[in-house]
């Protein structure tokens, strides 16, 4: 039976000192893979990923697809909000982006008199705006998931205004007996 003490020093002599201790030459970090790499045509590689962001999005992006563009490719605001007595030129400009911990909420604010007569609050699972962009007028946002109650932050730049929400975990289960009637 081995001790500790004999295992410890089973590990350390010279035959274990020479395997590294991550096996890059192995699998999938093999010799051949190397050389793959280093002759690679650079053209190659993008008509791939042109290929591949064709088939996922199946429209064109301009210009051969550079990063920029395709970024421009997607709104920064692409929802529209509209409530039922709301006109059309009261519609607020949002974007939502979730994470494991906090929702996002960046809507646009094109004038900075909306800042100070905004009212921003939020239940469980909407966000709601009230006083923008006229006095009275009432929008709410949907959330993706349940938020906390309390940590929500607010920052305003450039025009936007980024709302942080920590999230909740859904661990409130009730139990629902189901009885046969007869």
């Amino acid at each position: 039976m081995l001790t500790f003490f004999k295992l410890i020093k089973k590990f350390n002599t010279k035959e274990r000192r020479r395997i590294p201790m991550f096996p890059w030459n192995f699998f999938p970090f093999d010799k051949e893979l190397q050389s793959k790499v280093k002759n690679m045509n650079p053209e190659e590689v993008n008509h791939f990923v042109q290929n591949m962001l064709g088939k996922v999005f199946q429209t064109p992006f301009p210009n051969n697809g550079s990063t920029q563009d395709i970024m421009k490719y997607f709104d920064a605001f692409p929802h529209t909000q509209d409530e039922g007595s709301a006109s059309r030129n009261s519609a607020i400009e949002y974007s939502l982006f979730e994470t494991h911990d906090y929702i996002f909420v960046r809507i646009k604010l094109t004038s900075e008199d909306w800042l100070t007569k905004l009212k921003l609050s939020h239940t469980s699972h909407l966000l709601l705006l009230e006083n923008i962009p006229e006095t009275g007028n009432k929008h709410s946002i949907p959330l993706p998931s349940l938020v906390k109650k309390k940590g929500t932050t607010a920052h305003f730049k450039d025009e936007t205004l980024e709302v942080k929400i920590p999230k909740d975990i859904d661990t409130h289960f009730s139990e629902i007996n189901v009885t046969e009637i007869l």
